[in-house]
């Protein structure tokens, strides 16, 4: 059974079978998965997401940013309450089904010779 990267990714599930957790924490890659067995010990996504996530919330914010600027100049403190959030809550949540999908990636191409699929 082939498990959709994007699907695994999104939902956060386990990129072999698509029904087990991978998460045991918000970050924190599990040991095995619940469902399928799927040892998860070898899988390492690095830096990857945090880069990936930093320069699209990057590009977003900052187009708003400057649009709004640009089109209401409102003052500093008003950009500064309304951008701050934003980045945050972009990053925090784009980074969990992020790594989520690079992890599935890894197991669809068998980036690494010590995934054993199951």
């Amino acid at each position: 059974m082939s498990v959709s990267p994007l699907r695994a990714g999104l939902t956060c599930k386990c990129p072999a079978c698509g029904k087990g957790k991978l998460f045991k924490g918000f970050l924190d890659i599990a040991d095995a998965c619940e469902n399928c067995g799927q040892d998860f010990s070898a899988v390492d996504s690095g830096d990857g997401p945090a880069v990936f996530i930093i320069l699209i919330v990057g590009f977003i914010v900052a187009g708003l940013a400057v649009g709004t600027e640009l089109t209401f100049h409102p003052p500093y403190w008003l950009q500064l309450t309304i951008w701050l959030p934003t980045i945050f809550i972009l990053s925090i949540g784009l980074l969990r089904p992020f790594k989520a999908f690079l992890i599935a990636q890894q197991f669809k191409h068998k980036a690494s010779s010590d995934v054993k699929r199951y």
